[in-house]
């Protein structure tokens, strides 16, 4: 029964997140992470275009050039197709601040800054980000693996969906841990928390995983070669993936707020 309220208080709480987000003027925070987005990708993009060329005359130089040509190649797939998720890891010290600032005006609570415990707070961060991701891919293997052994296909089999609400848990986890770091939880007692209250993360991850995943064409918004032979089509192109892009750039945003939100709800942060 507490899975089921608080998986609908989750899940109502990015609503009311967008309200609050729109009323207190903080809409323009999305740009952060759009314009990061789209650099890093464009830095991908760059890379990947560069004709990488170098004299070779021996060996030696032969093997050091499939090394750089490597190098540049795995920086340019690793910036084009995972910028998204760059992004959330760059932007952990400005959602945990959107965190505080929502609390703050929900409830009135106030925090002083104390540099010993902002480091304390990154090395906790880092535990946390470490633990979770471990869990997630030791739970991704077994799932994997039985599939593998019961389908031709795994990632086709009704078992592997599994991974997926296992993502939206730790997902939903490192946004709601914001809250228990100012709850002075330690991470045992984060862990304890959240586990009891796992309709809630698994709402927060849904709702984020959905919006941060979004099929976002990226060459369309960079690619304008083909403009002079379809131009109507290449902006239809552009604006559709520019509003997706978009969509994918508010997500940590209204995750940060969402959570802060569902979890007065819940606990009464006040308190």
């Amino acid at each position: 029964m507490r899975f089921l309220k608080e998986f609908w208080i989750g899940l109502f709480a990015f609503w009311q997140a967008f309200l609050f987000v729109r009323k207190h003027r903080m809409m323009w925070l999305v740009a952060i992470p759009a314009v990061l987005m789209l650099w890093i990708y464009h830095l991908g993009f760059v890379i990947k275009t560069h004709v990488f060329t170098s004299e070779v005359h021996n060996m030696n130089e032969i093997v050091w050039y499939i090394i750089q040509l490597f190098i540049e190649i795995s920086i340019a797939v690793l910036l084009m197709n995972f910028s998204k998720y760059l992004v959330v890891a760059l932007l952990s010290p400005l959602l945990a601040f959107l965190s505080l600032k929502t609390e703050r005006i929900l409830t009135g609570n106030s925090y002083a800054f104390d540099f010993s415990q902002f480091i304390k707070d990154i090395i906790r961060g880092m535990k946390i980000v470490s633990r979770n991701f471990m869990w997630y891919y030791f739970f991704f293997t077994i799932v994997l693996i039985f599939s593998f052994i019961f389908w031709e296909k795994p990632t086709e089999s009704p078992v592997f969906y599994i991974v997926y609400v296992i993502g939206f848990y730790y997902y939903g986890f490192s946004f709601i841990d914001y809250v228990n770091e100012r709850r002075q939880l330690n991470v045992k007692e984060s862990i304890a928390f959240i586990r009891k209250h796992r309709g809630l993360a698994i709402a927060i991850g849904l709702v984020y995983s959905m919006m941060i995943l979004v099929p976002v064409n990226i060459d369309a918004l960079f690619a304008w070669d083909q403009f002079s032979i379809r131009p109507l089509s290449m902006l239809g192109d552009f604006f559709v993936n520019l509003f997706l892009w978009f969509l994918a750039s508010f997500a940590p945003i209204l995750a940060s707020v969402s959570a802060t939100i569902a979890m007065n709800r819940i606990v009464s942060l006040k308190k």
